[in-house]
């Protein structure tokens, strides 16, 4: 896996952009919320959003693309748990991932969602300005999204390209919408009559997606099987994974004990099906 730098999103202008009293940092201590008895990146005051590019081998690279959104509940973000972990497996089945540091912590903003959309929708038009340089099909690049994470990734993707900012420069002469999108364990969806919330609408010119959730996800399964239902209904191809137990926030690290972390594999065959990864 070859990582190119981390690089700034945007110019001298952030549209939307937040202040923080704290440094970015990780926050987490030791010893602190575990998942498979392994510590998580937890990253706190993201001010300047930012992406890092890693790229499978040349000899597997084949020219599909995934802007990474990590969750954290628009307080902080899982970087390694839902960003540079997923970014290994992508490139292990010959997939660029971007791995978006996305603003955080927005969760008081009403929306909470945009600006973090709009820095997934500006990753998205740079991918397609660097296609070249990065080995990427600009016809092949999708977001994947965790928790708010998914909420993110999936706001960007039902966009269908309409830009929530003005544009800055050049980059963003380049479009920004995602060709297919993976959410899983989806969250802020829904409302609590498990209503779509009112800024989620599918349409017919969505991309197709791929979900993954369990029934017993304390933040609630609804978010994928009221959108996924939704999308279905505009003739949107979906692929919907609903695991029996595994809660929430498990990311991909492997656990017997949790049929739904194989919900990798059952992605990247979809992906072959549907030709992302050709």
């Amino acid at each position: 896996m070859q990582e190119k730098p981390f690089q700034p999103l945007w110019g001298a202008s952030i549209p939307g952009q937040i202040k923080s009293d704290g440094v970015e940092a990780d926050i987490t201590k030791p010893g602190e919320g575990l998942v498979m008895g392994k510590r998580v990146v937890r990253l706190a005051n993201v001010t300047v959003p930012g992406i890092a590019v890693y790229t499978p081998p040349k000899s597997k690279q084949n020219g599909a693309a995934v802007v990474v959104c990590p969750g954290g509940g628009f307080s902080i973000l899982a970087m390694d748990l839902e960003g540079t972990e997923v970014a290994t497996w992508l490139n292990s089945i010959g997939v660029t991932a971007i791995v978006l540091k996305y603003r955080v912590p927005t969760g008081s903003f009403d929306p909470n969602w945009l600006g973090p959309t709009m820095d997934t929708q500006r990753a998205i038009s740079a991918a397609r300005k660097n296609a070249k340089d990065w080995g990427i099909d600009p016809m092949r690049i999708g977001v994947l999204g965790f928790s708010a994470g998914g909420k993110t990734a999936a706001m960007a993707a039902l966009a269908c390209g309409k830009r929530l900012y003005a544009p800055q420069d050049d980059v963003d002469a380049l479009p920004c919408h995602a060709d297919f999108g993976v959410l899983v364990y989806p969250a802020y969806l829904v409302d609590k009559n498990n209503q779509l919330n009112a800024e989620v609408k599918a349409t017919k010119e969505c991309p197709p997606m791929f979900f993954a959730h369990t029934a017993d996800d304390p933040v609630t399964p609804q978010s994928t099987l009221v959108l996924a239902g939704s999308l279905q209904s505009q003739k949107v191809p979906v692929e919907v994974h609903l695991y029996p137990n595994g809660g929430h926030g498990y990311g991909l690290r492997p656990d017997k004990t949790k049929q739904v972390t194989s919900w990798p594999e059952r992605c990247a065959d979809w992906m072959r099906n549907r030709g992302i990864i050709r």
